[in-house]
């Protein structure tokens, strides 16, 4: 079956143990509200359980695209189906849920009847890179993105071509790729697939050698000669060439150019014409998810102009960034993934980048640690917190399960210790903000689930102490 539309309908006893396992995997939905109960890989560890082959057989919708990469996968699928609902289509997706191929079992076995019928004419799916060889073989989607691949956790996905070569033996021949002409790494996955590419044109404050202590690639990938970088955004990130065998960067199909953080615009040029956008953050980082965004929309037959109407009223997502005037200081929440160092260095060079003093409380924590396992620390050193030794950053709160660990890492990244206070409980941590007039408050936080949602009660506390801070 190469079609994302099509899937087997069992027979015999398949269909016995199949329907067993929908119908089965269905009740422990209602059971895990009632016990409330954030199960959101159950339901479908349930079905697989009963029937391994599940994926091969639930109904799935027509159409179908995945999003797949190191960092802006949820962003970009997020943007993804606020617009298509917008547009009139019934999406199916896995934002509340999970990315491997359990959470994509739970995400398509609630998304159809008790009779295996889709209820939705598409479907967006994030999928993890490491599940891809789980998910792939059942599910074949008509575009798949990857937004980057960078390093993550190392204990996980070790080095980025590893997890490339996880993507060359897993992508259908004839799904259509949507890739980063600026990632020399993701841009080359799948080289036999139909693709399109997408980048951003020089921008402002654009460098040639690379400042991050993380550099995934340092030379040419195909003859491993010198490369050249004509400009360079962050990392590995750029345009460049390989000065021995004349290996360069693809060229453009969706074209962001004339990027202007101050009137909060974008151009965004393809074969078919160009048009304006409004920015919905003035971080790269999302700048790109958003220009990704538009070219599947693109790819999706979508005019310039349906698209505009289409980003109009869309924003992050709060659960990644948001911010508020608190009484006489800003407070601003940003996500900055646990045990990443890509993505917790994207978030701090966008807070030093920022103007005026702040002060920051980092909570980059897997709050399960202590219970489920050790983590391994040394992504710290991969990470730019030397970019925190800045004279506009004058108060840092560590705190959480990992305090020690970032207070040392902050010392020897030369940041003065008497701007560092170290408090292992995060609530109590709040009581130590400064909340000067004027400041920036900053909460970074990681991506695990109880990580998020301490964030959220932290950040009440902080907003209660910036009032009353006001008040005296």
């Amino acid at each position: 079956m190469d079609k994302s539309s099509t899937y087997v309908k069992p027979r015999g006893l398949a269909a016995v143990r199949f329907f067993l396992a929908l119908w089965a995997s269905k009740l422990t939905v209602p059971l895990l509200k009632i016990t409330r109960h954030n199960g959101t890989n159950f339901p479908g560890e349930v079905a697989m359980k009963l029937c391994p082959d599940f994926l091969k057989y639930v109904a799935r919708p027509e159409k179908i695209i995945t999003v797949t990469g190191t960092d802006g996968k949820t962003s970009v699928s997020n943007l993804l189906v606020d617009m298509l609902e917008s547009a009139g289509h019934r999406v199916l997706n896995n934002r509340m849920g999970s990315n491997i191929n359990s959470g994509i079992a739970t995400s398509l076995l609630t998304g159809c009847t008790v009779f295996n019928r889709s209820r939705h004419d598409m479907a967006v799916l994030e999928v993890d890179e490491r599940s891809s060889r789980r998910v792939y073989p059942y599910i074949h989607p008509d575009m798949t993105v990857i937004t980057n691949l960078f390093r993550d956790s190392l204990m996980r996905n070790a080095h980025p071509e590893f997890i490339a070569g996880f993507l060359n033996e897993s992508f259908p021949p004839d799904t259509r790729l949507i890739l980063n002409a600026d990632d020399l790494i993701s841009s080359g996955v799948a080289p036999e697939n139909p693709r399109v590419y997408f980048g951003i044109e020089r921008m402002e404050g654009d460098v040639v050698a690379c400042v991050n202590r993380l550099n995934d690639l340092r030379v040419c990938p195909k003859c491993y000669g010198e490369l050249i970088f004509e400009y360079r955004r962050y990392h590995h990130i750029g345009r460049a060439h390989c000065c021995d065998c004349g290996f360069s960067s693809p060229e453009y199909d969706y074209a962001g150019c004339e990027v202007n953080t101050a009137d909060m615009t974008m151009l965004v040029r393809d074969a078919g014409g160009e048009a304006r956008y409004r920015l919905l953050s003035d971080s790269v980082f999302n700048i790109y998810n958003e220009l990704t965004a538009i070219a599947v929309m693109r790819e999706l037959g979508m005019s310039h102009g349906e698209i505009q109407k289409l980003t109009a009223g869309l924003k992050i997502v709060e659960s990644r960034y948001k911010a508020e005037h608190v009484g006489n200081v800003d407070v601003i929440m940003q996500m900055s993934k646990d045990r990443n160092p890509l993505a917790s260095s994207r978030a701090i060079d966008y807070v030093t980048h920022k103007p005026g003093d702040k002060e920051l409380l980092l909570m980059m924590n897997n709050l399960s640690d202590e219970v489920d396992w050790s983590e391994n620390v040394c992504w710290l050193y991969d990470c730019d917190f030397e970019f925190l030794a800045d004279e506009r950053v004058k108060h840092i709160i560590c705190t959480g399960p990992r305090a020690k660990d970032y207070y040392l890492r902050l010392l020897l990244a030369g940041v003065p210790g008497d701007r560092v206070d170290c408090v292992r409980n995060e609530f109590d941590a709040a009581d130590k903000l400064h909340l000067t007039p004027g400041t920036s408050v900053y909460m970074l936080y990681g991506a695990d689930n109880r990580s998020l949602s301490m964030a959220f009660d932290v950040r009440k506390k902080v907003m209660r102490l910036a009032k009353e801070a006001a008040e005296r």
